[in-house]
């Protein structure tokens, strides 16, 4: 079950790659099977020429990190307010309401031309504790004059409400909120038609978490949507916030995306990050990127998936290390601001996998081990241009007596002395100044050949 942070609240939260990948590549030699867009496009740009939007969170105390901020606000073009704009910020005693840092947030977003999305009215989390003790039969006038006197604030301002955050517990039950207890049923419904009166244009969603994939707990919230159309109650989205676990993507998230949008509702991926067991190492790296790609796929396959945001974007701010012991590294930047596989992953299912072409290649051949009539080498392929580069293919000729038994992180071709090693599916992408190394082993003498060569881009390939 989805925990929260009890301080800050929730950041609201064909090859194989072997063995020897990590021990002579490292992190840094693996990319997935997606061209690199560093210099080309932004994912906001990227998403905003499929109709969607591409966004993060972020919050206030992130702000001051000035090369954090540099990235936030180029890269994105979407943002949520992460934490500022909770009950516990906006009215922290009764009927005084203090926006402040939220609007920091908002100024921030505005002066970069992004689109703002509110985050979140009615939550049982991160509540002032005045809100417990309101009796009874004043609880839902004082949460409809709470989301009014938000929701006018904003008014204008934001694309999207997320209205109410997680109401239902895992199994399709209400949750027993103070909102649940004290109102009943009915303080969802009110909620929306609260916030529909005070700003027509915004956009309101329902948010929660655990309902990617078709279950007891999104098909509660499939049922209480499909009600709420039929009697008229002003709900137009649904978020799902999808916290996901890498290697552990549901596989009915495109048909669960499908049937919210076929009951007349968008969906919107809403806090977005998948997180691994730590520490990194190159095969969770590329398990990882998939699944970015894989989430963003399923978005663009649903004309009604309006956009994905991620829960900040960086490591550095990641949430989940402090309320997931042991795991982490959850976003496409680790926490030195570098871009991740996951970071082309996404860039490439946003382009539709359709390569760039440009930079070029090295290759540096060195032998590692020898013995009697064998040995092993590595060889480092980098691009040293600003420009990425979606493949590459390294040809050598065998020195004389000398042959090649196998190769790992490559496909290779042997014609007579000419050898041929093509990127494997998840190495082929190297951005700026990126590298990635393959290895193979050897029979005969362990001469180093004289003309290693490095062509970039993905070759084409004669069917079988």
């Amino acid at each position: 079950m989805f925990r929260h942070h009890p301080a800050r609240g929730r950041r609201t939260a064909g090859l194989l790659v072997t063995a020897l990948t990590t021990l002579s590549a490292g992190l840094t030699a693996v990319a997935p099977t997606h061209p690199a867009y560093a210099d080309t496009a932004t994912l906001g740009e990227l998403a905003e020429a499929k109709g969607r939007y591409f966004g993060s969170a972020t919050d206030n105390p992130e702000l001051s990190d000035t090369q954090y901020t540099r990235i936030l606000g180029s890269e994105f073009n979407q943002i949520t307010v992460g934490n500022t704009m909770k009950w516990q910020y906006t009215e922290p005693s009764q009927g005084r309401f203090d926006y402040t840092a939220a609007e920091e947030i908002v100024d921030l977003a505005e002066s970069n031309g992004q689109s703002v999305r509110g985050h979140t009215l009615v939550w049982h989390n991160q509540l002032p504790s005045w809100v417990d003790d309101v009796p009874a039969g004043e609880l839902l006038g004082v949460m409809r004059n709470h989301i009014t006197h938000e929701v006018d604030h904003f008014k204008g301002r934001l694309i999207h409400w997320d209205v109410v955050n997680e109401a239902f517990e895992e199994d399709g039950s209400r949750r027993q909120s103070v909102f649940q207890q004290k109102i009943g049923d009915s303080y969802i419904a009110e909620a929306f038609k609260a916030a529909r009166a005070a700003d027509p244009d915004a956009k309101l969603y329902y948010n929660d978490y655990n309902i990617e994939g078709i279950g007891p707990k999104s098909d509660a919230v499939y049922e209480m949507v499909k009600s709420f159309k039929a009697q008229g109650i002003p709900i137009d989205g649904v978020g799902m916030q999808a916290h996901l676990i890498a290697g552990q993507v549901p596989a009915s998230l495109q048909r669960n995306i499908q049937r919210f949008a076929d009951l007349g509702v968008d969906v919107a991926l809403t806090e977005l990050d998948i997180r691994m067991t730590l520490p990194r190492t190159a095969a969770k790296d590329a398990q990882q990127a998939t699944d970015y790609g894989t989430v963003v796929k399923a978005c663009l396959a649903v004309s009604r998936c309006v956009g994905i945001t991620i829960w900040d974007y960086t490591d550095k701010y990641s949430w989940v290390p402090s309320v997931f012991p042991g795991q982490g590294a959850a976003l496409p930047w680790d926490e030195n601001f570098a871009k991740k596989p996951a970071y082309h992953a996404i860039a490439a299912a946003l382009n539709g996998d359709n390569p760039i072409p440009g930079g070029n290649c090295t290759a540096t051949y060195r032998v590692t081990s020898q013995w009697q009539g064998g040995f092993t080498a590595e060889i480092t392929v980098e691009n040293g241009h600003t420009a990425p580069i979606a493949g590459w293919t390294v040809i050598w000729t065998l020195p004389s007596g000398q042959s090649i038994g196998n190769v790992w992180n490559g496909e290779l071709t042997v014609d007579g002395r000419k050898v041929t090693v093509r990127n494997a599916d998840y190495n082929g992408t190297l951005g700026s100044n990126g590298s990635t190394t393959f290895g193979l082993q050897g029979r005969g003498t362990a001469d180093t050949p004289a003309d290693v060569t490095c062509t970039p881009g993905q070759p084409s390939r004669t069917p079988a």
